[in-house]
C-alpha cells in the first residue's frame, strides 16, 4: 500500500491461537472504520472472534483470495493472508511491534 495506507491482518501469533480459519467477514469497501470498533469477523473450527480497526480510516479493498480460501490467513499472515487495505487517518493507541510482543508474552507466555 502507499504512504498513508495500511495493510491490515492478523499476526502469526493471533493466527496460530485462534486456530485453522474458516470464515472471514470482512468489512466493506468504502466504509468508515474507527480505531478499536468492530469491523468484521473470523471464525475458526473452534472460536468466532471479532475483527478490530486497528487505527481510524476508509476501507480501500478486501483481500479477494480469502472468499475463496479464508485458511490463507493461517497459512500467510503477513504475505498472501492479508485482510483489507485502509486509508489511514488516525493511528492513535496502536501497538510498536515491540508493545504487541510484551502484550503477548504477557498474556500467553512467551512462545518464542
Amino acid at each position: 500500500m502507499d504512504e498513508g495506507n495500511a495493510t491490515v491482518g492478523i499476526t502469526a501469533f493471533a493466527s496460530k491461537a485462534l486456530g485453522d480459519v474458516v470464515h472471514l467477514r470482512l468489512p466493506d469497501v468504502g466504509t468508515w472504520g474507527e480505531a478499536g470498533e468492530s469491523c468484521g469477523r473470523i471464525e475458526s473450527r473452534t472460536a468466532v472472534r471479532g475483527l478490530y480497526a486497528p487505527a481510524s480510516g476508509r476501507v480501500l479493498e478486501v483481500n479477494p483470495a480469502l472468499a475463496d480460501d479464508p485458511g490463507v490467513v493461517n497459512a500467510a499472515p503477513y504475505t498472501g493472508g492479508w485482510l483489507f487495505g485502509l486509508r489511514v487517518e488516525n493511528i492513535a493507541g496502536a501497538l510498536t511491534p515491540d508493545a504487541y510482543a510484551a502484550h503477548c508474552a504477557h498474556t500467553q507466555g512467551d512462545r518464542r
